[in-house]
């Protein structure tokens, strides 16, 4: 297992200020792995449960009991099953001196564990958990440990630790087939959301093939024979489990006929090309949604590695064909990034009017490939995907 310093080293500074860390992100994707990295790295005691063990459920039957007398650090794993804890939670961390500081592993986004925000207001922050990033690959590549061609493998696999670690193509594809469906026949039923499992996949796959388009519920659910609101319901399931996520539009008030729909993306690009049947590069690369896929992969990475809050990431576009694929406006900032699955990009008259009309710092065109970062033109340099921090970093 790779080790995600960038992610512990985020941790120890949230919990040397807040008393409950709640860790985040969907299922498999190494939640537990790095709470343990963490608990390695502790000084003082560690406590783990599980809270889906039956001998940690039988250890916390009286959780007040069991917890009150713990200091150090405390983790408890897979929270959502619990929500009776919060309450005790909050009282545990509002003890003088704090002896004990709370993390707390879940798979379900805040939106569903409304109970954490309104019990433990003030006194938990949270951080999100995704799947491998390409500075992570980048950092074991320089210690020798992955295959040389990570950024292609990352892509194709998806960044779930073992369908990008297995030992071949088919184990990732079977492990990522079987995420799949016991996403839908247990993980789902388990946070309380009772749908039938062959209706959200049909869903699902649907939004696989509109991964990069703006979010068009109508037409979806016409598709589906349901309501406009049960396809927004689907999707903010989809979205609070982490395995979808919608990118808001930028509106300029320049009275142009903008776009104002969201865009959506599926999490994880080795979900989505499985719910798409690619089964190996050749079919990737000759697929029609390779480039809306390769976009999904540069902007998750993008706005995670930007650090990008709700409301300082979102994609600009009008009706008449002009558009930006991602703008990151943060600290007084607005930066463009537009996406091109190329090793040659070119600055075009997009591009130059995106650039002026939404008045950027500067705009980046992330391109294939490694190499140092070059100008294109006034305002305008190419990057290539293996060197996002050389422009991220400034």
């Amino acid at each position: 297992m790779l080790r995600r310093q960038v992610h512990l080293d985020h941790l120890l500074q949230r919990l040397s200020r807040f008393p409950v860390l709640a860790l985040l992100g969907p299922r498999q994707v190494g939640k537990t792995t790095l709470a343990g990295q963490l608990a390695a790295t502790w000084d003082g005691p560690v406590r783990h449960y599980d809270l889906e063990d039956p001998d940690d459920q039988a250890r916390l039957a009286d959780p007040a009991f069991a917890l009150r007398p713990l200091t150090g650090l405390v983790i408890l794993d897979e929270i959502q099953t619990r929500p009776d804890l919060f309450p005790l939670l909050r009282v545990l961390a509002d003890r003088p001196d704090t002896p004990a500081r709370f993390l707390i592993l879940g798979s379900a986004a805040p939106e569903l564990l409304r109970q954490s925000a309104e019990s433990l207001a003030g006194r938990v922050a949270f951080q999100e958990l995704d799947g491998f990033g390409l500075d992570e690959l980048a950092a074991a590549d320089g210690q020798h440990r992955i295959e040389p061609d990570w950024l292609d493998v990352r892509w194709l696999r998806g960044g779930f630790p073992r369908a990008f670690l297995a030992s071949d193509l088919a184990t990732s594809r079977e492990w990522r087939e079987a995420f799949i469906r016991t996403y839908l026949e247990r993980d789902l039923p388990q946070l309380g959301i009772n749908l039938p499992a062959l209706t959200l996949r049909r869903f699902w796959t649907m939004l696989a093939h509109y991964h990069g388009q703006t979010w068009n519920s109508s037409e979806i659910s016409r598709s589906l024979g349901v309501s406009d609101k049960t396809v927004s319901r689907y999707l903010d399931i989809l979205e609070g489990t982490y395995m979808a996520y919608r990118l808001l539009p930028w509106h300029t008030n320049l009275g142009k006929r903008e776009v104002k729909a969201p865009k959506v993306y599926l999490s994880d690009t080795g979900i989505l090309h499985s719910l798409l049947g690619i089964g190996d590069t050749d079919a990737l690369l000759a697929h029609p949604k390779c480039g809306a896929s390769w976009e999904g992969l540069i902007v998750r990475e993008i706005i995670r590695r930007s650090d990008a809050r709700p409301g300082e990431a979102f994609f600009w576009g009008v009706h008449t064909g002009a558009e930006l694929d991602l703008l990151i406006a943060k600290n007084g900032k607005r930066l463009g990034f537009e996406i091109k699955l190329t090793r040659s990009p070119r600055a075009t008259v997009a591009m130059r009017s995106a650039r002026d009309v939404l008045n950027l710092q500067h705009l980046y065109v992330i391109c294939h490939g490694e190499g140092p970062p070059w100008p294109l033109s006034e305002g305008i340099t190419a990057v290539p995907a293996r060197n996002i921090d050389a422009v991220l970093a400034q």
